[in-house]
């Protein structure tokens, strides 16, 4: 074993993982018009609306200049609406329109449909959502 080969790499095998994780979530995503950045923004307020731009952001590990063209493009759609906040006017708050809360009946299949695509058991597929959120946690206090 050579810790220069490719196939040895732990980084690798993730990129190649993701890569192949992203066309199956962009072919799924593509029937909600969504990319899937977007998509992990309509989760976060699926699962709680009305939030800071700034949690939504903690949430997902993206910064502001990333996370704003996403949520005007999202706006554009009519999926949500930016508004200031009214005690501080530099906060931002994202709320879901009518037709972003549909959409989430449409999306209710998608993670099933992946969990068919990666062909193993909930209990595989927990135990590994789980060591990758440890390989995270460990990688984010080293940076």
């Amino acid at each position: 074993m050579h810790a220069l080969h490719l196939d040895q790499q732990l980084c690798f095998a993730l990129y190649s993982a993701n890569l192949a994780l992203n066309k199956v979530y962009r072919k799924l995503l593509s029937q909600l018009d969504l990319t899937y950045p977007q998509y992990l923004v309509m989760l976060v307020l699926w699962q709680q609306d009305e939030v800071m731009v700034s949690e939504i952001g903690e949430k997902l590990f993206l910064d502001s200049a990333t996370l704003t063209p996403l949520l005007k493009r999202l706006e554009t759609a009519g999926l949500v609406v930016r508004r200031r906040a009214k005690v501080d006017e530099r906060q931002v708050i994202i709320s879901l329109t009518d037709a972003g809360r549909t959409l989430q009946e449409k999306a209710r299949e998608i993670p099933e449909a992946i969990a068919c695509a990666a062909e193993c058991s909930i209990e595989d597929a927990t135990a590994l959502k789980k060591q990758l959120e440890t390989l995270r946690g460990n990688l984010q206090r080293k940076a």
